[in-house]
Parts: structure tokens; sequence; C-alpha cells
């Protein structure tokens, strides 16, 4: 642990641009040990020191979901993270995800259905659906899962559920109907996601 502090009035920096440590960050698989402002956010160390650009920083306050990575499987804005606190965590961004050669699921998905158009936000969708996924798989309701559904149990993933758990990742392009069937498409496959907005998959077929 690395520390340095210059009383203010005594030198040039100012007493806070000398709090700086040193730490592990486990990203994508890989060991990184680095020596950081305490105030470094993970989406600008991702971006400023190890090349990882595919987050992207969109509002910078945690809004838009633009720099959406798993921490330990779960979804985060990465913006709002103090990279300090994140040692012994395991971070995944949108470059994680592919398996060597080998697309994820859910990017193949959003190439199949075209799901999106600038491409800016692509990354933190990506993120977030990963997250999402494994969040409804593990039975956390969210605001539209019907009061009935037995608690603990994987949530069948309606096109109304996907909408509402991704509802934190923006899109200008107004994409949002391609990225909902992509979704649906990666949860169908791995056997969360019905194929329509709530209908049996027979009525879907026939529609």
């Amino acid at each position: 642990m690395e520390s340095t502090h210059h009383p203010a009035g005594t030198g040039s920096a100012s007493p806070a641009a000398g709090q700086r440590s040193e730490l592990v960050l486990h990203i994508n698989a890989e060991a990184h040990r680095l020596t950081l402002d305490h105030r470094s956010t993970v989406l600008d160390v991702l971006r400023e020191h190890l090349g990882l650009t595919g987050a992207k920083k969109g509002c910078d306050h945690g809004q838009c979901g633009a720099c959406t990575v798993l921490v330990d499987g779960r979804r985060a804005n990465s913006c709002l993270l103090l990279a300090v606190a994140q040692g012994g965590r395991r971070i995944t961004t949108v470059e994680g995800l592919a398996d060597g050669e080998r697309l994820h699921p859910l990017q193949e998905a959003f190439l199949e259905r075209d799901a999106f158009q600038c491409g800016y936000c692509t990354p933190g969708q990506l993120c977030s659906a990963v997250g999402m996924l494994a969040e409804a798989a593990d039975g956390f309701p969210s605001h539209v899962t019907p009061p009935t559904a037995a608690s603990g149990t994987p949530v069948t993933l309606t096109d109304d559920e996907i909408r509402e758990r991704m509802s934190g990742n923006l899109c200008r392009c107004g994409a949002y109907p391609r990225i909902v069937e992509a979704v649906r498409d990666a949860g169908a496959e791995a056997g969360t996601a019905t194929l329509t907005d709530g209908r049996p998959p027979e009525q879907g077929a026939a529609s």
C-alpha cells in the first residue's frame, strides 16, 4: 500500500492529488497491478490505463448505462465505482464476454437481430443483458414480475420483463425493439425467455 500526502501550502500538488494506492484489479480474468489516484473510477481506469475502451463514457452520472460492466457477475455502472474499492472483485467488460474467437450468445443475437445502429451504447447493453439474464435465472424479481411468482425461482422473461430490466440502458438511436428481440433470443436459448410478449410459444408462432 502506497500513499503520499502534500500538506496544503507546502507544494504545488493539492492534498487530494497526492493520495494514491497500489492495488490489483482482476479484469477479464487477468490481474493488473496498478497505482491509482483514490478518485479514479473503474471507467477511467479501463479506458485510460488499460486501453479497454468498450465501456463508454456517456453521462458520467450513472444514468445512461453506456459504461455498464459486470462486477462479480452483477451489472454495475463503472463511472460510479471507485477503482480502489474493487480489489479482490472480478470485473468483466464487453471485451471479456467472448471466449476467444467465439462470441458470447448475446453478441451473436445482437448481430443476428441488428440490435444496434451507431453502436455507442452496445457494449453497455450487452453487459447489462448478461447480468440481467443471470438475475432472472437466480429469481430476482423486477417491478413487472407478477406478485404470484414463486420466490427464488427463475423469472420467465417476457418482453415486458426485458424492457423493465434493461430500462437503465439508453439508446439514442432507438434500437430498443431489436435489443428486446436479441435479449429474448438469448434468453430463450438459455431457457429463461418466452418467444413472445407473454404469449405461449405456439401462439407466437402462429401470429
